[in-house]
């Protein structure tokens, strides 16, 4: 009885991590039923975490942006330029794919830096100052593509990005062998940080979960993980941009949970009066993350023109208010100092999920709109009442 008196405790307790996994499940579920297991193809599957792609990668950007209490909306539409650019400069320049997407990332940082000084430096509100960058991008977008309209990427390496798988070494009964490696290694890297979590906190009389607990969380998470490879193996395997969100995850975990700087940008979010008195540069934290926002948007932008293998006039239409939305389902505060990295990357899940879901029910797509915005205002109400309860 202790032990699920603990797990009911736990669920109580964390309901805010745990409130969007249930609700992915909720959906999942929903979608594989009402599609007769259609929604949980492998092939359904694939192209679905594809396909929001440059959706989690904004996601984790303004996820922080939102933390530290400001909010981005230029984000889409310099995805959308900067994917322009590319185009540009791989058809009509000649430069090399491997040259461009560093160049790209680059000035996709100084766009953000120049925000970030906008916002900390001159003390310009961040949704006026990223209003005229929305504004400006857009105006960007349109000179640049207004001779053709679309510009056509025919670069096989550079359009491999978002189309492309990473090779099989072998097939093992159907399955893509590289990708089950992947996955098996992930479990085995998850399993090994949270055993020596683990002990940390013991070592320093932290509290932790019982054993029980714990090993549930461990086959729980393991059997997840599994279950995603799997499906993806019956299909081409993993993806380059999955490889892309992986990493972007790993590296932005890593940063917000791990470093000194991590703590630092939840602790401006919290109090950033606060924050400052203590001794941290608050303006330092403010410029760091509008310029990794920059450079999240450039990657967007590569992946999303890589994908559709061209540049179009309408390339970023919405990609703010998308990840916007996933951040906040996927547990970002909007009182600041609280989300996670995984939490964005699920919240863009979510989203990509109920579009693809109602796209193969056929639903219209003005229903698509209000259920998705009956979704984000759950979000909020949810994360208000959590937060009135915590207090």
């Amino acid at each position: 009885m202790n032990f699920f008196n603990e797990l009911t405790r736990l669920i109580k307790d964390n309901i805010r991590d745990y409130g969007m996994f249930i609700a992915l499940f909720i959906i999942m579920l929903t979608f594989t039923i009402m599609t007769d297991g259609l929604f949980m193809s492998s092939r359904n599957i694939s192209n679905l975490l594809d396909s929001a792609g440059y959706i989690a990668v904004l996601a984790v950007g303004v996820m922080i942006v939102i933390i530290i209490r400001h909010i981005d909306l230029s984000i889409g539409f310099l995805a959308g330029f900067l994917g322009a650019i590319v185009a540009i400069l791989l058809m009509d320049v000649g430069v090399s794919v491997y040259l461009v997407i560093p160049i790209i990332l680059v000035i996709g940082t100084i766009i953000g830096l120049s925000t970030g000084f906008l916002v900390a430096q001159i003390g310009i509100p961040s949704f006026v100052a990223t209003l005229a960058g929305w504004l400006i991008f857009r105006g960007a977008l349109l000179k640049v593509t207004e001779d053709s309209g679309t510009i056509i990427v025919q670069n096989e390496t550079f359009n491999a990005i978002g189309n492309g798988y990473i090779p099989a070494i072998m097939q093992v009964n159907g399955l893509h062998l590289l990708t089950l490696i992947i996955g098996a290694l992930s479990s085995i890297l998850y399993i090994y940080s949270s055993i020596s979590n683990r002990r940390k906190k013991i070592k320093y009389n932290f509290e932790v979960v019982s054993r029980e607990i714990f090993i549930l969380q461990l086959v729980f998470v393991s059997a997840i993980i599994a279950y995603i490879t799997w499906i993806l193996a019956g299909y081409n395997g993993l993806s380059w941009t999955g490889i892309i969100i992986l990493l972007v995850v790993i590296i932005y975990h890593f940063l917000t949970t791990k470093t000194v700087i991590g703590r630092h940008i939840y602790a401006v979010g919290s109090n950033p009066e606060a924050a400052h008195l203590s001794g941290i540069n608050v303006k330092k934290i403010t410029y760091l993350v509008f310029g990794s926002m920059g450079m999240l948007s450039a990657l967007s932008g590569i992946l999303f023109t890589s994908r559709l293998q061209s540049a179009t006039t309408t390339a970023g239409t919405l990609f703010e208010l998308d990840a916007i939305a996933a951040a906040y389902v996927g547990g970002v505060s909007s009182a600041g100092g609280v989300g996670k990295v995984t939490g964005a990357i699920i919240g863009a899940v979510v989203m990509a999920s109920l579009t693809n879901g109602m796209n193969l029910l056929g639903v219209g797509i003005s229903y698509q709109y209000m259920i998705r915005g009956g979704v984000l205002a759950l979000a909020v109400i949810f994360d208000v009442t959590t937060r009135k309860r915590g207090k």
